[in-house]
């Protein structure tokens, strides 16, 4: 597999259906997202193309369908992802991210005694 790839936000709606269901059909790709985000046959399979020429997707033919397979974890992309927002919204800086989440997340008593937990962990 890939390390990881740029993905825009369109291309994600594709990916989380391929971790989700690999290997899956280009047609029920494309059934899935045009009834749930009304996009058109012609722009899903054009983000399934970027897809693979930037190895995020993999795919095989079986008979006349694509089955398509992740080239790419989804936790490596998370991981690129998580960097970038970081970077971009938080300057690097991840106890200002972490701070701010706290401060403007509801956050149950267990929510709060798992980030005591962590913390106290990262002490030692």
């Amino acid at each position: 597999m890939k390390p990881t790839v740029r993905i825009s936000d369109a291309e994600w709606e594709v990916m989380n259906l391929a971790w989700a269901r690999a290997p899956i059909a280009s047609s029920a790709i494309v059934d899935e997202l045009s009834a749930r985000k009304g996009w058109r046959s012609r722009t899903i399979r054009t983000l399934l193309d970027r897809l693979v020429k930037k190895g995020a997707l993999t795919y095989a033919s079986d008979g006349k369908r694509f089955l398509y397979r992740p080239g790419v974890t989804l936790e490596a992309c998370v991981r690129r992802e998580s960097r970038s927002f970081l970077d971009r919204v938080f300057g690097g800086e991840p106890a200002a991210m972490l701070i701010n989440l706290v401060k403007e997340t509801d956050l149950s008593a267990d929510d709060i005694k798992e980030l005591k937990r962590i913390l106290q962990e990262k002490e030692k």
